[in-house]
């Protein structure tokens, strides 16, 4: 590859992103490091399509027939990355002119590095994440503060990643079939098994990333339950020690069992939350989905088992609950 040719191939999924989608293209072509841009077009049909074909920077599109989700559609475009580098970029999100530059020197310098996290701020400034932790229940939740050598992350947020095409690639790639939500979890998870790192994202002003978090979906709602909690638990299978896996299923699947009784005898102390994903009918869908997909999960863990070069066990206790 000649040197001036672009490290990275940022890929850019969007649903019905008319109202934001020009902001994220201008942030990147303001970004200081050439790069090329793929945007992934989930079947818009709110003028997204007009938009990215009258924009500047002329990114190349991939249009699906359908909307394939966050997950599905990173995966759709990893064929047609051939840079040694591929970002992901929320639509929502608008990246500070180093933060490309920034992450690409991150990885330049660590060979052993797989991925870089970003520092995604609220538009307010607030922080939202600089990386994923793992905790002991076995979900991903976002780090707030700065990480510390002490206290790295365990994953990043897929809203703004740069990774190394190889190793993605080498390790199973994106899990199509989440949709969205998780697939940046089980992706690092998988990075870790085969031992790869995972670098905390730089403490850099003009590096972070600003992002409209749930501009295309809506955080709370039954359907964004409805992914966290049954992506949450083929993760598991995927990528967790068996005795994890099993012991959070079981967990779910008897606490969905207990629910109607909780709610029977509101005075018992047992008071049910407000919420989606403690319906029983939300949650029995999710059952579903997991039982669905048991042959095809089983048969990824097989293979992910077999490339690991770290224990399940060991990656456990390194980092669940930290």
């Amino acid at each position: 590859m000649p040197t001036d040719a672009p490290a990275t191939t940022v890929v850019v999924v969007t649903w019905r992103g008319a109202d934001h989608i020009t902001e994220c293209l201008d942030g990147l072509a303001a970004q200081h490091s050439p790069h090329r841009t793929l945007v992934v077009d989930n079947a818009s049909d709110d003028g997204t399509a007009t938009l990215l074909a009258r924009h500047p920077s002329r990114p190349a599109v991939l249009r699906p027939r359908r909307n394939l989700g966050y997950a599905g559609a990173l995966a759709a475009a990893l064929p047609h990355v051939t840079t040694p580098f591929v970002a992901w970029l929320n639509d929502d999100a608008v990246p500070r002119p180093a933060w490309l530059s920034t992450l690409e020197d991150i990885l330049r310098a660590d060979p052993g590095c797989a991925a870089v996290a970003s520092v995604l701020q609220r538009p307010d400034g607030t922080r939202q994440s600089s990386g994923v932790r793992l905790t002991a229940d076995g979900h991903g939740a976002d780090l707030t503060g700065a990480p510390s050598p002490t206290a790295p992350p365990f994953g990043f947020c897929g809203g703004a990643v740069l990774l190394r095409l190889a190793p993605l690639r080498a390790e199973g790639g994106v899990p199509a079939g989440f949709f969205c939500y998780y697939e940046d979890l089980d992706t690092a998870w998988r990075l870790r098994l085969a031992g790869h790192g995972i670098a905390a994202p730089p403490e850099r002003p003009d590096a972070a990333v600003v992002h409209r978090h749930g501009a295309s979906t809506r955080p709370g709602s039954p359907r964004f339950h409805g992914w966290n909690e049954r992506n949450r638990l083929l993760t598991l299978l995927r990528c967790a020690p068996a005795a994890v896996a099993v012991r959070e299923l079981a967990r779910f699947a008897a606490l969905t069992a207990v629910l109607p009784l909780r709610r029977a005898r509101p005075g018992s102390g047992t008071a049910v939350p407000d919420a989606p994903n403690f319906r029983v009918g939300l949650r029995c869908r999710v059952l579903a989905g997991v039982v669905i997909r048991l042959p095809g999960t089983l048969a990824r863990r097989v293979v992910v088992g077999r490339r690991r070069v770290l224990a399940r066990s060991d990656v456990w206790r390194r980092w669940a609950g930290k």
